[in-house]
C-alpha cells in the first residue's frame, strides 16, 4: 500500500473558450430519456465552447519552485498521467509526492472539456483503433482480439496485459481545433505561470509555441517524445528556458518516429547554438530500456520520473522545502 499523501488543496476549473451564436436552424422534437416525454428543442442561441478543464493538486510539503503543468497527447486526455492501465501510480501522483503543485488538463475537445456542436466543429472526429494505437505508440508489433495472436516487442516495459484499460482512455480527436487548443493552453499559462511545462507527443505543437510567446511564464520544458518540435528560427527565444527532451526505445521499428525524433534533435541543436540549454535523452543510452511512446504508463515509469526530477533539480527548480 502506498504511503499517505497529504494535500493542502485540490480543485478544478475551466478556462478559456468563446461564445458562439447559432441561428437559422429549424426546431426539432427530441426524447432525452427512454420513456420520457418528447420536447421541442430550438438549436438556435448562444453556446460557450472551447473551454478547457483543469484539475489541480497542491501538496502540503512543496519542493517544486513552480507549478508543473501536465499536457497530454493526441486522442487522449489528462488520464494519461493518472493511474496506469495496470493500476500503478502515474506521474501525476509521483510528482505530487515529490513536492510539485500539479495541474493536469483535458485539452479542448477532450474528456471533461466537452465538445462543440457540428455547426461549430463541422469535421468528422477521428478515434484511433486498438490495432493502430498498439503499433503507433510502440506498445507492441501487432494487436489482435485473440490474445494468443498478439505480437509483443521483447523486453517492452508497457503492461500489454492491461492494454484494454489503455484503450478505454481513447477519445475523439478533431484536426481543426488547434487554434482553440492553443488559446486555452495560453490562458492557463497566463493564469498559473510562471510554471514548468511537461508535455507529451501532440502537445509539443502547443507547448513550444507558447513558450516562444510567453518566455517569462515558462521556467522549463520537459518534452516527452514531442511529435512536433519548436521552430528553430525562433530558437533564441528559448535561451533562458532549459529544455529536456526524452525519447524511449524501439524508435527504429517505427515508420514515423525516427524522423520526428530528428526534428527534436535538430531543434535542440538550434537552441544550444542560440545560447540556450536543450538536453536530449535517449533512454536506452542511459541504461533505461524497453520504453514505449507511453512511457508514463510503462512499468518503469517511476525510474523515468526520477530522471526528470533529477534534471529539474539541476536547473535549480527544486528546493528542500517550500511552504506557503
Amino acid at each position: 500500500m502506498s504511503a499517505p499523501l497529504t494535500l493542502c488543496g485540490m480543485g478544478s476549473f475551466h478556462i478559456g473558450g468563446r461564445i458562439v451564436e447559432i441561428s437559422g436552424k429549424p426546431e426539432k422534437e427530441m426524447v432525452f430519456s427512454r420513456g420520457g416525454m418528447p420536447a421541442r428543442v430550438d438549436p438556435n442561441g448562444h453556446y460557450l465552447v472551447e473551454a478547457m478543464y483543469v484539475q489541480y493538486f497542491l501538496p502540503e510539503r512543496r519542493t517544486g519552485r513552480f507549478p508543473l503543468l501536465m499536457w497530454h497527447g493526441g486522442g487522449l486526455s489528462g488520464v494519461t498521467y493518472e493511474t496506469t492501465p495496470d493500476g500503478r501510480e502515474g506521474w501525476l501522483t509521483w510528482f505530487l509526492r515529490n513536492g510539485w503543485d500539479v495541474y493536469n488538463s483535458d485539452a479542448v475537445e477532450r474528456g471533461r472539456s466537452g465538445f462543440a456542436p457540428r455547426d461549430i466543429w463541422p469535421e468528422q472526429p477521428h478515434v484511433v483503433s486498438m490495432q493502430d494505437a498498439f503499433s503507433r505508440h510502440r506498445l507492441g508489433e501487432m494487436w489482435s482480439n485473440d490474445p494468443a495472436a498478439v505480437k509483443r516487442i521483447p523486453d517492452s516495459q508497457f503492461p500489454v496485459e492491461a492494454y484494454d484499460n489503455f484503450a478505454r482512455q481513447f477519445v475523439p480527436r478533431w484536426t481543426g481545433t488547434d487554434v482553440a487548443i492553443m488559446a486555452a493552453y495560453t490562458a492557463l499559462v497566463d493564469k498559473i505561470g510562471p510554471a514548468v511545462l511537461l508535455f507529451h507527443s501532440q502537445a509539443g505543437g502547443f507547448g513550444f509555441p507558447i513558450a516562444q510567446t510567453r518566455p517569462e511564464k515558462v521556467k522549463a520544458i520537459v518534452a516527452i517524445e514531442p511529435a512536433v518540435a519548436g521552430d528553430a528560427a525562433q530558437a533564441g527565444r528559448f535561451k533562458d528556458i532549459p529544455i529536456l527532451m526524452v525519447y524511449g526505445d524501439f524508435i527504429d521499428r517505427s515508420p514515423r518516429w525516427p524522423k520526428m525524433r530528428q526534428f527534436g534533435v535538430d531543434f535542440a541543436a538550434a537552441v544550444r547554438a542560440a545560447g540556450g540549454r536543450a538536453d536530449v535523452v535517449d533512454l536506452p543510452t542511459v541504461g533505461i530500456r524497453g520504453n514505449s511512446h507511453m512511457m508514463m504508463m510503462d512499468r518503469n515509469n517511476a525510474e523515468i520520473a526520477a530522471l526528470i526530477q533529477d534534471w529539474l533539480a539541476r536547473q535549480g527548480l527544486v528546493e528542500d522545502m517550500v511552504t506557503g
